[in-house]
């Protein structure tokens, strides 16, 4: 089944996708958005952040950055 652009599972079928929108826009289903688990995906890394010293936050971007550009140097 097809994912929309934000999580709802949607039909393949055209005439099922057809129904679901009529379904939708009579008010007699909603489109379902992202589960909670997925929109508060990013408020973990801002958590973390903040409460890391900026050496540590520095040193995490040096491993990042070093890990990015080590394949790229047999270009």
């Amino acid at each position: 089944m097809p994912i929309g652009p934000q999580g709802q599972k949607r039909p393949a079928d055209a005439v099922a996708l057809a129904v679901m929108v009529a379904q939708i826009a009579t008010g007699e289903t909603s489109e379902a958005g992202k589960p909670a688990k997925q929109k508060n995906r990013a408020s973990g890394g801002l958590a973390r952040s903040k409460r890391l010293v900026p050496e540590r936050r520095s040193e995490i971007a040096r491993t990042a950055a070093t890990a990015r550009w080590a394949d790229r140097k047999g270009v």
